[in-house]
């Protein structure tokens, strides 16, 4: 639901909600939209936007300053549920699983992002570390971000 397609060998709530504060600040700087591919681990994740070009060192250390911000403000993050007429009015559903129900979860980071997600996170951003761009590459419409947390 979230980023949509998301694998997790090494599940960590913290990555998960760093994640949806990069999406968030992605969307805010480039209104590109969330990511519609993610590969969320502990060790490093990515994340692939519908994109036009790569992006520069100067863009990749703003996200970063604008994400690790956003950590240290001390964010609660928590859920909310609301039925599906009204979700329809505030997000894109067409990736929302038939078996999803009338009842749909809502993830609040703070003021900062709501977005539907079923996987887990963190109760407040003070528990996601430090936020690292490993790379970002750019191919075919695609801009893909490397990222950890770092200890």
């Amino acid at each position: 639901m979230n980023s949509d397609i998301i694998a997790n060998k090494e599940y960590d709530p913290a990555m998960h909600t760093a994640e949806h504060i990069l999406n968030q600040t992605m969307i805010r700087m480039f209104n590109c939209g969330r990511a519609f591919s993610a590969h969320i681990e502990k060790k490093k994740s990515k994340c692939d936007y519908r994109f036009e070009r790569d992006l520069s060192e100067n863009e990749l250390k703003e996200i970063e300053l604008r994400v690790n911000e956003v950590i240290s403000g001390n964010h609660p993050v928590y859920e909310e549920f609301i039925l599906r007429d009204e979700a329809a009015k505030h997000f894109t559903l067409d990736r929302l699983p038939e078996t999803a129900g009338e009842r749909l979860r809502i993830i609040k980071v703070g003021n900062y992002d709501s977005c539907l997600c079923s996987g887990k996170h963190v109760a407040n951003t003070s528990e996601i570390r430090t936020f690292k761009i490993i790379s970002s590459s750019y191919e075919n419409g695609k801009l893909r971000i490397r990222f950890k947390l770092l200890d």
